[in-house]
């Protein structure tokens, strides 16, 4: 996810040619208070107008507390972004809160109620406490994302190279994801000039289950792409077990043998979510009837 700030046109333009799976443009922290309005504009034009293709659109409103919260979200409905993301998300009201607003643009626009997704990132001590509330305050609800900058600054400490003062939140949100079967993304890595560290704690993410993580450069998307897409092998060895499941469907059989060793769920479940993976990632095109 390409954080794009929105009072930035050409960045607006070209967001989405880098590659990156959503581009997520930024109304909240990256726009300075005098430029709130001029980029919510420029943002709600670029919508309207351009075509971004298969990438996902997202927007990081203001809060409703905000004095641009509301106007944000009316603009973004109203443009037709995929999913508003909500900052500084600390409890399920934050949630409910916000759909009610969305579901008020829908209505007044004629847009089917339910069409635009929601997507929370988490960035305090509060909000990680609250994480599985959040998670599933909502149907719009399509996945839940730390911010690591204003988290680490409610722990009153700061960001290290390996990680370990985000250990928990980490642990938290992808469990309480996992529990509500939505999404989960990593955090930003700021230094651009650290691309070892960074696919290292990309290495790190993926490990822990997360489905992706935000990016501030399409430099960064590469490496993402790297470490998150199925390897050769990897897919190889899913095709088989997929194949063997539903040689063992055809013969009633609830055993499936896969090189000589027993397959169980578990097992099953990681193969199609590599499979769902490289389709996602253009490396792998289902042979007809593989399912």
């Amino acid at each position: 996810m390409l954080f794009v700030p929105g009072n930035n046109p050409g960045m607006l333009r070209d967001a989405h040619i880098y590659g990156s799976d959503a581009v997520m443009f930024d109304l909240e922290d990256s726009v300075a208070l005098r430029e709130k309005d001029a980029a919510r504009f420029l943002v709600y034009n670029a919508l309207k107008t351009l075509d971004y293709g298969k990438t996902e659109k997202v927007v990081r409103v203001n809060p409703l507390s905000s004095p641009f919260g509301k106007d944000d979200i009316e603009a973004m409905v109203r443009a037709g972004a995929d999913v508003i993301r909500l900052p500084k998300s600390e409890t399920p009201d934050d949630i409910i809160e916000t759909e009610f607003a969305i579901a008020t643009v829908e209505k007044k626009a004629g847009i089917p109620v339910g069409t635009t997704k929601m997507m929370a990132a988490i960035e305090s001590a509060l909000g990680v406490v609250n994480a599985y509330q959040i998670a599933t305050a909502s149907d719009r609800l399509i996945g839940i994302a730390l911010g690591a900058e204003d988290y680490t600054a409610s722990m009153k400490t700061s960001r290290s190279t390996d990680g370990l003062e985000l250990f928990l939140a980490r642990a938290q949100i992808i469990v309480a994801a996992r529990a509500a079967g939505i999404d989960a993304i990593d955090t930003v890595f700021s230094d651009l000039n650290d691309m070892e560290n960074f696919e290292k704690e990309v290495r790190l993410i993926k490990q822990l289950g997360f489905d992706g993580k935000s990016i501030i450069n399409p430099r960064q998307i590469p490496v993402v792409h790297q470490v998150f897409n199925p390897t050769e092998k990897e897919i190889e060895k899913a095709v088989r077990i997929l194949s063997a499941m539903k040689e063992a469907e055809k013969n009633g059989s609830a055993v499936i043998n896969v090189d000589g060793k027993m397959v169980d769920k578990p097992v099953l479940l990681r193969a199609q979510r590599i499979i769902r993976l490289a389709e996602a990632s253009g490396i792998y095109f289902e042979e007809e009837g593989l399912e």
